[in-house]
């Protein structure tokens, strides 16, 4: 994500959000994105943000902790959906140049913690009958919830390094 902020959303369809309408916090452009969406579609009967807690079992620390899934939606089908959004990187195995450095250390426990926390929402997700997802920028894209930014640069290509003539 190029640029992450959090903030308050303002419901617009009170009577579909499930919880404090008041008090919806998103923490990513894509999460006020994925708000925005499920606020509107006419497909989607009740929705909450950071509600549906999930205990997991940290594999580092060895510990219980307990996560709470991005949003949770029942569809008018009947479904009941349980949303991550993360950037795609995210999800796959970190790739590292240098395995000792600071950077992919938190990387390798931050990969980790996202398994273990999956692996418990899917396990949670299947026991009541609903359905868990990871919704990455493609997922985002191909529902058209992540809008290409109007105005965006185009990356440029690397001009070739500048040398002075020899004399």
């Amino acid at each position: 994500m190029a640029h992450t902020y959090k903030g308050k959303y303002k419901v617009k369809n009170r009577d579909k959000y499930n919880g404090n309408p008041d008090d919806v916090v998103f923490r990513s452009g894509w999460e006020r994105n994925v708000m925005e969406f499920l606020d509107s579609n006419t497909a989607v009967d009740k929705w909450n943000s950071e509600d549906f807690k999930v205990r997991y079992f940290y594999d580092v620390d060895k510990k219980y902790h307990t996560y709470y899934v991005d949003f949770w939606v029942k569809w008018k089908s009947g479904g009941v959906t349980l949303i991550e959004v993360k950037p795609k990187k995210q999800t796959e195995p970190p790739k590292v140049k240098n395995p000792k450095s600071t950077r992919a250390l938190n990387e390798a426990f931050t990969y980790i913690k996202n398994q273990n926390k999956w692996e418990a929402a899917e396990a949670v997700a299947k026991d009541n009958g609903y359905k868990f997802v990871i919704w990455t920028e493609d997922e985002l894209k191909a529902q058209g919830i992540l809008k290409k930014q109007p105005g965006k640069l185009k990356k440029l290509k690397p001009l070739a390094p500048y040398r002075k003539k020899k004399r």
